[in-house]
């Protein structure tokens, strides 16, 4: 497998790690019977999209560099969201 072959398994590994979210998401809403996003939902997202942000520089293309890293941005942020909900309802 030449080095493109190699930028294409990386770019399509990206896309289904982020795919792998909505399957996850999916899974735990049908479970409890209700629209549920768990905590490894936001962590296949920032992986997913941590990889096609690679593979988006590699093919040197700004407004894919550019949605995914604000993607990463706005997970980041909902996973400090969800620890600091964690801490309050701890500390009472």
């Amino acid at each position: 497998m030449g080095e493109e072959g190699w930028w294409l398994l990386v770019g399509f590994g990206g896309q289904a790690l982020f795919m792998g979210r909505f399957v996850v998401q999916w899974l735990a809403s049908e479970r409890l019977r209700r629209s549920v996003i768990p905590v490894s939902f936001w962590y296949l997202s920032i992986l997913g999209a941590l990889v096609l942000l690679v593979y988006a520089a590699h093919r040197r293309d700004p407004v894919f560099v550019a949605g995914q890293g604000l993607g990463v941005a706005i997970y980041l942020r909902n996973l400090h969201l969800i620890r600091a909900e964690k801490v309050q309802e701890a500390s009472g």
